[in-house]
């Protein structure tokens, strides 16, 4: 873990997206934080030890997704899958999101994938419920989305991107973001067209690695705001009557949601422009897919 020393620091910002508004004063204590994102080889630890069996794992109770289709109650998880011709990213997410039975932390891809080539990339497919059962094995918490905010800073505040003010530096990628038009052409520009292997890009003025890109990353805050979030950005939300997320336009959306920070490996300047410390994003605490990681905090 990495010591930050805490602090005031101005938080969102109102140059990009309506939830991320109004730009803020905040203030944190110090604060212990993973220098990366919890591994497929961390992940396996706590599993070893404990035995745990994930969200994805298990197939959901038919009374807490009253209407669902038999299909859909079974162990699953919700898989990014490339288009194979140009779709209109304004169109329905489900167009590129697939739920797949038997995809879950050890079947990233789907029951014929494996991690053994991927132990240092964050663990992906876990639901609240496996991020807050991994942090009290570990004795740690999840970072409150200012913590997270002002750790992803590193210390430069105000800056538009974790390391400044310009996306590319010196013509370098600085994190693992989709470069092309999202979501079917990505030109591989860094190499990786999913997760990458913690550390690949350099850290942040604090030592942190992939607080930005590679996996979005779960904090400890209920989603709330008052104002309408933007465009749901890379991911499905579910309802109770279809967990693959196809619902009615308006339909309500009662499940619980907690704050995602940092974007993912599918961030593109075309489609959602999240690869910054100010960018959040509610997700259901049901659902887990291939691009959500995470990381625990330890405070004094």
């Amino acid at each position: 873990m990495v010591w930050i020393p805490g602090g005031s620091f101005t938080m969102g910002s109102d140059r990009h997206y309506p939830e991320e508004r109004p730009l803020r004063p905040a203030r944190v204590g110090g604060f212990w934080i993973d220098r990366t994102p919890v591994t497929n080889r961390d992940f396996a630890r706590f599993v070893a030890a404990t035995g745990h069996r994930t969200v994805a794992e298990i197939a959901p109770d038919p009374e807490d997704y009253p209407g669902a289709l038999p299909e859909m109650l079974v162990p699953a998880s919700l898989v990014f899958t490339l288009p194979s011709a140009p779709i209109d990213s304004r169109g329905s997410v489900e167009q590129w999101w697939a739920l797949v039975p038997g995809a879950d932390w050890r079947h990233p891809t789907g029951p014929d994938s494996s991690i053994e080539a991927l132990q240092d990339h964050p663990v992906v497919h876990v639901a609240l419920a496996d991020v807050e059962a991994y942090a009290a094995w570990a004795g740690a918490d999840l970072a409150t989305e200012a913590e997270w905010e002002f750790a992803a800073r590193g210390g430069l505040d105000g800056a538009e991107y974790a390391w400044g003010d310009s996306f590319l530096v010196d013509g370098a990628h600085m994190a693992n973001s989709w470069q092309g038009n999202f979501p079917h052409a990505n030109s591989l520009e860094d190499g990786w067209l999913r997760t990458s292997p913690v550390g690949a890009y350099p850290a942040n003025g604090y030592g942190l690695v992939d607080m930005i890109g590679n996996v979005w990353e779960w904090t400890a805050d209920w989603w709330s705001t008052p104002s309408v979030q933007s465009r749901n950005c890379c991911g499905v939300e579910t309802h109770p009557s279809s967990r693959d997320g196809s619902v009615e336009p308006g339909a309500p959306i009662p499940i619980a949601r907690r704050v995602l920070k940092g974007g993912s490996h599918l961030c593109a300047p075309n489609y959602c422009r999240r690869y910054r410390p100010a960018a959040r994003h509610a997700h259901p605490v049901d659902t887990s897919t291939s691009h959500i990681g995470f990381r625990c905090v330890l405070r004094p």
